[in-house]
């Protein structure tokens, strides 16, 4: 009996779209398959297979080192993993054992720029076929459970910020290498300051096409390519969807731009705040709504031409607001993201809500008996793990459902409004989401402790780096 069998891994559906992902390899030839996993950052990692090893591998799984699972974003191992539990207190994790990859087939592509290639998204589990606790895609997946039980689906659209700029150097001599290595050169596209113009998205084209064609042959709900205010900045949108599939959708949304981009003379980064001259702040605008999953009609339509929501859906605002300044270590997670919170820049500083309004934190738009209603939290950054920016925005308005919290009147001056800030830095962000107890129990501290952890090493290695502001503050007055 198969790893997937004795464990019951699959479902029916599953098990139906791996016979169709096997029927696939072989009509089209496949050379290879990557089975990629999104680790804690919401970055892909896995292993390539040559086609035969990776079919014959689907329900045995593929085995990746629990080491993945310990690495910040400068992919340094930042956990003991030779002692004792490996610093997670778990016997499983400890002296860089294994865990397998299994594959889901649900997320069977083939990769339109090498097309000889397979992809698919796979879940970690332990030998004894248990989900791996600190495997965000597992998380997300148990959070959408668990608002099944409710009746409720979790629907959202995503709103993506980013820039593409043309590769001029991409610093690959061996002095360039490091632990992060020294970031490539690059030049602009355009010169930005024309928002949604079309001689700037004409002079961003030729690489926006690229992507476009790519975008849409993986099977992605594109909805729109938009040129943003700044220089070589562009914004893709995305017709919402249900479950898990935005969140996958954002992980292979991502990774493909950058390979694609790669490939064709470009670098293309999803990085909020780039220290390039005049370059501004990206952002990641999370679209969402709860519908029936009996009737799937949307749940955050009032019928009262008093009310923007209903009362579910003022409930479920109502909790985004009072857990904010937690919620946003998962929706910027990077010490560069906070560079975005700035009062007066199309970008939230506190937590408030308003109709319509773009200063607010959380954008209110639809109203009596439109079906189009849902919150839009302009909180993120692009660089967020989606699995992480979804699970906990579920749980907060949830929370506020439960506890029938009111979220107050809608804030029409949103810069100058009386509201809880939000945390002006990753640091302060950490201690918001370690002092929240809710989110201790319903993340458990085992995993709220091993984020913080991961968080906490990519602080200190910063604060250990003298900058350019301190060199040019002191160098010369002291």
């Amino acid at each position: 009996m198969s790893f997937v069998a004795r464990h019951a891994l699959w479902s029916d559906e599953q098990k139906e779209a791996a016979q169709r992902m096997r029927r696939l390899a072989e009509e089209k030839g496949l050379e290879v398959i990557r089975f990629s996993f999104p680790d804690q950052h919401g970055i892909l990692r896995g292993k390539t297979l040559v086609a035969s090893e990776a079919l014959a591998s689907l329900e045995s799984g593929v085995t990746i080192t629990t080491t993945m699972l310990a690495k910040d974003t400068s992919h340094r191992t930042v956990f003991p993993v030779f002692t004792p539990g490996g610093g997670f207190g778990m016997k499983e994790m400890e002296g860089a054992a294994d865990v397998l990859m299994v594959p889901d087939p649900l997320t069977f592509r083939i990769l339109p720029w090498s097309p000889t290639t397979g992809w698919v998204l796979c879940d970690i589990h332990f030998s004894d076929g248990g989900p791996v606790p600190f495997a965000t895609r597992q998380l997300h997946r148990a959070v959408l459970d668990s608002l099944a039980e409710r009746g409720y689906d979790h629907v959202a659209g995503l709103e993506v910020e980013f820039h593409i700029f043309r590769l001029d150097d991409a610093r690959m001599a061996p002095g360039d290498a490091g632990q992060p290595g020294q970031p490539p050169q690059v030049s602009l596209l355009s010169h930005g300051y024309q928002y949604l113009t079309e001689q700037r998205y004409d002079q961003m084209e030729p690489a926006l096409e690229i992507i476009r064609r790519d975008i849409l042959a993986l099977g992605l709900p594109l909805r729109s390519v938009e040129i943003e205010f700044g220089p070589s900045q562009c914004e893709f949108t995305f017709q919402p969807r249900s479950g898990l599939e935005p969140a996958d959708n954002m992980v292979l949304f991502r990774s493909a731009v950058k390979q694609i981009a790669r490939r064709h003379g470009y670098h293309a980064t999803f990085m909020c705040r780039p220290r390039l001259p005049n370059v501004f702040a990206s952002g990641w605008h999370l679209h969402q709504s709860l519908t029936s999953r009996t009737s799937g009609e949307n749940l955050f339509v009032t019928k009262d031409p008093g009310e923007i929501l209903s009362a579910l859906g003022r409930g479920y605002l109502a909790g985004l607001l009072a857990h904010a300044r937690a919620l946003a270590v998962f929706s910027t997670p990077t010490i560069n993201g906070y560079k975005r919170y700035r009062s007066y820049s199309l970008a939230p500083d506190r937590a408030i809500w308003g109709r319509d309004n773009r200063g607010v934190m959380i954008r209110v738009l639809g109203g009596a008996d439109d079906p189009a209603t849902r919150l839009e939290n302009r909180i993120g950054e692009p660089a967020a793990n989606p699995y992480l920016y979804m699970a906990s925005q579920i749980l907060a308005g949830l929370d506020g459902v439960d506890r029938s919290l009111d979220p107050g009147s809608s804030a029409d001056t949103p810069y100058e409004a009386q509201a809880d800030l939000l945390p002006r830095s990753l640091s302060e962000a950490i201690e918001a989401l370690r002092d929240d107890e809710f989110f201790r129990e319903k993340l458990t501290a085992q995993f709220v402790d091993y984020y913080v952890h991961i968080k906490k090493a990519e602080i200190e290695r910063f604060q250990a780096e003298v900058s350019d502001w301190e060199h040019r503050e002191y160098f010369e007055m002291f």
